[in-house]
């Protein structure tokens, strides 16, 4: 089965229409403290995590089908090159098959891991990563209970300790105000991914047959 989780602080007001859009034939659960990243180390959304029926991580977190061609959209009207669509659409089939052969054939499936080998993507914790959520839980606390700027200092000392993790520096900005057509993406948003120059937004997963090309032009 599928379980879909979103991290967002402000629950049905701001994840309600994506949800409806997506007219989802899984569960679909609200996680408004983020404790699911908290729990599974993530970082963005979406990453996705197999876990076989005896409760064993068979893919650790990991990209869920997305992928960076998205950064040459057009910000203006949000349209996409040709060939950066196509690399989308191909990241995003490859993935699903891969899920669905996995759901076919379990440990057999050629897209399963081992416990070897899914201990070796599996991306521990650090001591900065306690104290990143230790602040953005209190960060939220306070800020949902009247002291908003104590809450933000909080929040903002978070992604200072985690700046790997996108979830954390967008939940911010969607906290403080909702963004066009409900995306937590403002300018400062799309600055600090065009400083990542060819570094990832989207790491690919090892995956057979996901592409793996850029699909933009990193920004001088």
């Amino acid at each position: 089965m599928v379980i879909a989780v979103a991290q967002e602080s402000r629950g049905l007001e701001t994840a309600q229409e994506f949800i409806d859009e997506a007219n989802p034939s899984y569960v679909v659960l609200i996680d408004q403290e983020h404790v699911v990243s908290d729990l599974y180390n993530l970082t963005n959304v979406p990453q996705a995590i197999w876990i076989d029926e005896d409760g064993q991580i068979v893919r650790p977190p990991e990209t869920a089908g997305s992928h960076d061609g998205w950064r040459a959209m057009n910000r203006e009207d949000m349209s996409m090159p040709d060939n950066s669509a196509a690399t989308i659409a191909k990241a995003q089939e490859t993935y699903m098959n891969a899920l669905r052969d996995w759901a076919k054939n379990g440990a057999d499936s050629k897209f399963a891991f081992d416990e070897v080998a899914a201990r070796a993507h599996l991306r521990m914790p650090t001591d900065n990563t306690a104290l990143a959520f230790a602040n953005f839980y209190l960060g939220q606390y306070l800020y949902q209970n009247g002291n908003q700027a104590e809450g933000i200092a909080f929040l903002e000392a978070a992604v200072d300790l985690k700046p790997e993790s996108w979830t954390m520096y967008r939940q911010i900005m969607n906290l403080k105000e909702v963004g066009q057509m409900g995306f937590a993406a403002d300018e400062a948003f799309f600055a600090r991914v065009d400083a990542l120059g060819a570094e990832r937004y989207y790491e690919p997963p090892d995956l057979e047959g996901f592409p793996t090309e850029l699909g933009f032009e990193p920004v001088a």
